[in-house]
């Protein structure tokens, strides 16, 4: 009998062991943000299993289409649920879009929120060529590859607990699923594989951009976060890229109604003032002269109003004539941490990935994540 129950013991400690093995050894995985909005989300694939909120299987024909019921609930064919889990071996196809992984839908305020759960590193190999171009420079590509990772392991660390860690957008990081995946963008991601920026022993907050215009921005200006490694450091292998410079003319109505829109009520506006530019040569504020008075609004949040995508930067001048406004301005983002396109010319003049890292985030240090 004593032996009996030793041997139990000693059965049970191994198989700890093993779990908790198994455990340090399970590939880092994030929940990406894909698809939210629609009232319906189309899905297909091969081979794929279904589940609902209990875990219960679910029976469905693919292709299927999911709506968002009354009651916050998801209903295709005769099923109803809270959540459902979508499996397969394959890919699994997302309005048309190929994703690798587990989908999950939910139910929100403003439709279905999709988010897909993947290994960190078959993410990254799908978001290379989303965010650059997986074609330039081997070791460009390897940068984008670990401030792309450093960045994912950030945001997962601080959204515990949250239904997702990443949006697939510009909001985060931008990702379209796995159909522009390929060989040059998985090298980088294999010969990188799990390293991530530290600074002070914690991941860092890896913040890049498309071209910065000559000088990269320190995050105190845009996000009120004083960052040792993200400063703002001088970078002239951009200025002579496509994006480096840029003309946009709006009318005063135009800015007005994106103001309003944004939740500005300003009144009509007469005429638009800029202060003086910073170390980066961005601008801070700018004075809005309208029929209440005049107005100051931070550089930043009036990009953010007209649009990131229509006022590519902060970095501008403007003129004035009559009721048009012309923006001349320099760079392509909020020009924070490494700046994309400087990276890319840094690597065509023969600079490896670590010491492009080093010089858009100094201070920092390449490490291999733990597990």
């Amino acid at each position: 009998m004593i032996l009996y129950r030793l041997l139990i013991v000693i059965t049970l400690i191994v198989l700890a062991v093993v779990v908790i093995a198994s455990a340090a050894n399970r590939p880092e995985t994030v929940r990406v943000a894909v698809s939210r909005g629609g009232d319906t989300v189309r899905i297909d694939g091969e081979g794929v299993l279904v589940s609902d909120e209990r875990g219960n299987a679910v029976d469905l024909e693919f292709p299927c289409t999911v709506q968002r019921s009354s009651g916050n609930f998801l209903s295709v064919g005769p099923v109803t649920s809270r959540r459902l889990t979508f499996v397969s071996p394959n890919l699994l196809k997302i309005n048309g879009k190929g994703y690798r992984g587990v989908i999950e839908l939910h139910p929100v305020e403003k439709g279905i929120l999709a988010v897909n759960e993947l290994q960190l590193e078959e993410y990254l190999v799908g978001l290379i060529n989303c965010e650059i171009s997986s074609l330039w420079p081997i070791e460009a590509v390897k940068a984008q590859a670990v401030i792309a990772r450093s960045y994912a392991i950030y945001q997962k660390d601080s959204r515990k607990g949250a239904l997702y860690h990443l949006e697939s957008s510009v909001m985060d990081q931008v990702y379209n699923g796995a159909d522009i995946e390929d060989s040059r963008a998985a090298r980088a991601v294999q010969e990188t594989a799990g390293e991530v920026l530290v600074y002070s022993g914690n991941v860092i907050q890896s913040f890049y951009h498309s071209n910065c215009g000559g000088h990269t921005e320190a995050a105190v200006n845009v996000w009120g976060a004083d960052l040792p490694y993200l400063q703002g450091v001088d970078c002239k292998y951009c200025v002579t890229t496509p994006p480096a410079r840029w003309e946009l003319t709006l009318s005063l109505k135009k800015i007005e109604s994106l103001l309003k829109g944004a939740g500005y009520q300003y009144g009509a506006i007469r005429e638009i003032r800029v202060g003086r530019p910073n170390r980066s040569g961005r601008l801070q504020n700018l004075s809005l002269v309208t029929s209440r008075g005049e107005s100051v609004l931070s550089a930043v949040n009036f990009r953010k109003a007209i649009g990131y995508a229509v006022l590519k930067s902060t970095n501008f001048t403007i003129r004035q004539k009559n009721d048009e406004i012309t923006f001349s301005g320099a760079g392509n983002g909020h020009g924070v941490g490494l700046c994309q396109w400087g990276s890319k010319q840094r690597a065509g003049d023969g600079f490896n990935y670590r010491e492009i890292l080093n010089y858009y985030y100094p201070g920092v240090r390449l490490e291999r994540l733990k597990g």
